[in-house]
């Protein structure tokens, strides 16, 4: 039985020939991500603004503002109430002073009440966390999310070369970015567990994108002669093989999580089910349109002493050589 190929051995798609119009629209939908986290901002979960949450689902449908109006009977501040469903909802309120007693009499009187407005009412766990704690993680993860972007590039900085680095950097920054774009248009909530999807995010693009910059490395000094739009598009080429089927893989159970998970975890499977498809994206056309960017060249991986010819042992032929594009560098 022969072995099922997503990807044909001699698959040769001239990527770079579309590398303006891709670069266009990442670059736009990072602007839109960016104005949208400012505008709009995230609805934060209770990780990060403090407080008391309680999820209720309602033998029918309910209506939200008359559900708020009876929590603003209890006296307890403001409530925020988001709607998964017409049936369940999440009940948001300020933690009160006192310590856990005055806690767990706030979500008794929430039970109370709601019980007795709507008959047949089941509430799930109440979660709890002070405001000094959400300032804490929400000051840790946005720490870790910019260092981890930080010490990949200056890895990569250091394995490859220093266009490499600004390139993997540039491509994180681009997965991040719309990433939390979607969050900020959708109004998910956005808690730890999407933290750690972002965090894991930036592994898997990381991961991609090195395996697409190896390769580019070990052409520049195979083939020192031919035209770099050539020699990326060879580089990719080589690799789609291995991106497809790892990221085919993923999305596959990405998929059925998100449909038939529990929904505590939906915005961890959602962040990592956009993250997925936009790490490979750019890791076929952002990172390799930087390089370009950036100048380099086929001459970039030459040991001091060779001739800029080439190989002394004479010129390897590429197996594909077919240039998709003529045009200047952008």
């Amino acid at each position: 039985m022969r072995p099922l190929k997503l990807v044909p051995d001699n698959t040769n798609i001239p990527f770079l020939k579309y590398r303006n119009v891709a670069m266009s629209f990442s670059i736009l939908l990072i602007v839109a991500s960016l104005a949208l986290v400012a505008i709009r901002g995230f609805n934060l979960g209770i990780d990060f603004v403090g407080g008391q949450m309680v999820r209720v689902t309602f033998a029918q449908p309910v209506g939200i503002e008359d559900l708020r109006a009876k929590i603003d009977t209890l006296g307890q501040g403001e409530a925020t109430i988001q709607q998964f469903s017409p049936n369940e909802v999440s009940i948001r309120t300020q933690l009160p002073d006192g310590g856990e007693a005055a806690a767990n009499e706030a979500a008794s009187g929430i039970r109370s009440v709601v019980q007795k407005a709507y008959p047949g009412a089941k509430f799930g766990e109440v979660e709890s966390v002070s405001g000094q704690v959400s300032k804490e993680l929400f000051s840790s993860g946005a720490w870790a999310l910019g260092l981890a972007m930080l010490g990949i590039a200056l890895y990569i900085w250091f394995r490859f070369e220093w266009q490499f680095g600004i390139g993997a950097l540039f491509a994180l920054f681009h997965d991040v970015a719309l990433t939390l774009g979607f969050f900020a248009l959708t109004q998910l909530e956005f808690d730890l567990n999407v933290v750690a999807a972002v965090l894991t995010i930036i592994g898997y693009s990381l991961n991609d994108t090195i395996v697409v910059y190896d390769r580019i490395r070990e052409n520049l000094r195979k083939y020192r002669k031919m035209d770099i739009y050539s020699l990326l598009d060879l580089s990719i080429n080589e690799t789609l093989s291995r991106t497809v089927v790892t990221s085919l893989s993923l999305i596959i159970a990405l998929t059925v999580l998100l449909v038939l998970g529990p929904d505590v975890i939906f915005g961890f499977t959602a962040a990592m089910l956009l993250g997925i498809g936009i790490g490979t994206f750019s890791s076929v056309y952002v990172s390799a349109a930087i390089l370009l960017w950036l100048k380099l060249g086929p001459d970039s991986f030459v040991p001091a002493g060779d001739d800029k010819g080439g190989n002394k042992g004479g010129e390897r032929t590429a197996p594909r050589a077919a240039d998709p594009n003529q045009g200047a560098v952008p």
